[in-house]
């Protein structure tokens, strides 16, 4: 079995709550094994045996079914999150982690749209695509910055979802 991470978009945000307990057994519901949530954010860990592009599509089918359209879902695998810790581009120079982000993306960007990208505009925040995660640095903090999940969403085309750095390295501990 693979472990998995579910990241649900705009959960428990702007007015669209959805309960911890109901979602797990949600997933639960799936056949999924040892799920567990974390925070109250939409971050779902299980064990599967299936795809991540079938877990996922599963997941979706799944919610949309018990809570109604559009939630959204990004499915990365444990080994997957343990890599994305081990290799941000941002750990360097001594930048705060507190002030890190990752933008997961729901498929790679078209290079293009990568390409048009002009880092320097948002100085002092930066940004780095690498395949399907946007690593982020918001010395201002998260909330002030342009270069936030709707801006990835607009630029690159494809559906995010953020999480700050203490999530991320607990998911990928939960999951790895």
């Amino acid at each position: 079995m693979t472990s998995y991470v579910a990241m649900l978009r705009g959960v428990n945000v702007a007015g669209r709550t959805l309960p911890m307990a109901e979602l797990r057994d949600s997933i639960g519901a799936l056949g999924y094994d040892d799920v567990q949530t974390y925070i109250q954010s939409g971050n779902v860990v299980f064990r599967a045996t299936a795809s991540p592009t079938k877990v996922q599509s599963a997941i979706e089918q799944g919610l949309e079914a018990r809570f109604g359209p559009g939630i959204v879902v990004v499915v990365r695998s444990g080994a997957q999150l343990v890599d994305i810790v081990g290799h941000n581009p941002l750990m360097t120079g001594g930048r705060d982690p507190a002030k890190l982000h990752v933008t997961f993306l729901g498929s790679k960007p078209p290079r293009g749209r990568i390409d048009d990208l002009d880092r320097r505009a948002f100085l002092p925040d930066e940004f780095r695509v690498e395949g399907r995660e946007v690593y982020v640095h918001c010395p201002g903090g998260y909330g002030r910055t342009k270069i936030n999940n709707a801006f990835f969403e607009r630029a690159l085309a494809v559906v995010a979802t953020t999480r700050n750095w203490s999530t991320v390295t607990k998911l990928a501990s939960m999951a790895g």
